[in-house]
């Protein structure tokens, strides 16, 4: 067992999460471990508490603890992606070159795993070398009930430029929704501000955010500003409507919880919208019923960003999932009679 260290991080390590630099140095180092030391506090960045998904800058120093050496640790088994794992997830790839690989998420399926989730994108990525020696890397996130355009960066130099444009906001994101009742007006911005909600119970409170005046953000600790702009695109009567979102920040289960704050929750949002049926047009509850099904409603339909490499503009572009196909054409809402950004100023 090695004792106590400190490693100074280099220009080539910064901006990388805390957590995965460690398992890349120390491969035989499990999550599970790495966020106990996390929260006794034994690991530590320029002297002071980290969590896992700590970013790191050039220059710091990270105390890291005893490590057992690998030989002193029980080999944990690599987990073998099933051939249908493989097929399911090579074939939601709509776009791939030698540096970057885009997805078209399934819903359902964890961008990450958890304690519960064994089954999630980064661990089948592995099945999306495509001939390279590395498995492609995760550079942004998408909700486990979310579909939809999801990148991943093919070497490591790639992430770490990918993440600063998701960080700067050097990208443009669209998704579409179908969302209980009309938003009035049509077009509009929110800017609620978002804070974790109290608590750990069964319900997934602990999971939840909450939304606070804008002018409230600044002096409530752990709150920050959100922003997100709609559009409705069509509507069925005053029963439901066809939204595109963007989100200009960046914020946990923004678009859910600002939707549902304007009072028209996603369709199939229990954690936002509940689980009513009861939407008599005024936009509370996020079931509709009948035919429509009660999965979530929420699909990054577009992502445009500057490619790391050739830094031509690549625009990416995600079929709907089928429940929300089903939702469309209950409804007769066409793909193609809507913008692809109906927040571009029109042309003279």
């Amino acid at each position: 067992m090695s004792g106590v260290r400190t490693l100074t991080i280099g220009a080539e390590d910064a901006d990388q999460r805390l957590d995965r630099w460690l398992r890349r140095m120390f491969p035989h180092l499990g999550q599970g471990r790495i966020e106990k030391m996390c929260r006794k506090g034994e690991l530590r960045i320029d002297g002071g508490r980290v969590k896992p998904a700590t970013r790191l800058e050039a220059g710091q120093t990270v105390r890291i603890p005893p490590i057992p050496d690998p030989e002193a640790e029980p080999r944990p088994l690599t987990p073998r992606v099933s051939d249908a794992d493989a097929r399911m997830i090579r074939e939601a790839v709509i776009y791939r070159d030698d540096h970057v690989i885009a997805l078209n998420k399934p819903p359902g399926l964890p961008v990450q795993g958890g304690s519960k989730q064994t089954r999630h994108v980064d661990g089948l990525a592995a099945a999306l070398r495509f001939g390279l020696e590395e498995s492609p890397r995760l550079v942004h996130r998408l909700d486990k009930d979310t579909s939809g355009v999801l990148l991943l960066a093919r070497s490591r130099s790639v992430a770490s430029k990918l993440t600063a444009a998701f960080r700067h906001r050097a990208t443009r994101k669209i998704y579409w929704a179908a969302v209980a009742g009309v938003p009035q007006p049509r077009m509009g911005t929110i800017k609620y501000g978002l804070i974790k909600a109290p608590g750990h119970g069964k319900g997934g409170e602990g999971e939840k955010m909450l939304c606070l005046h804008p002018r409230a953000v600044d002096e409530t600790p752990g709150a920050k500003h959100a922003t997100t702009d709609y559009a409705v695109l069509e509507n069925a009567g005053q029963r439901t409507a066809w939204v595109a979102l963007v989100p200009v920040t960046g914020r946990t289960h923004q678009l859910r919880a600002h939707m549902a704050e304007l009072g028209h929750p996603i369709i199939g949002d229990g954690k936002y919208g509940g689980s009513g049926q009861e939407n008599l047009g005024d936009g509370w509850g996020a079931q509709l019923g009948g035919d429509v099904s009660r999965k979530l409603h929420l699909h990054a339909r577009s992502l445009t960003i500057k490619h790391p490499v050739t830094r031509a503009t690549l625009h990416l572009t995600a079929p709907m999932p089928e429940h929300m196909l089903r939702t469309w054409d209950l409804f007769q809402w066409q793909a193609d009679e809507v913008p692809e950004d109906p927040f571009e100023e029109p042309q003279p």
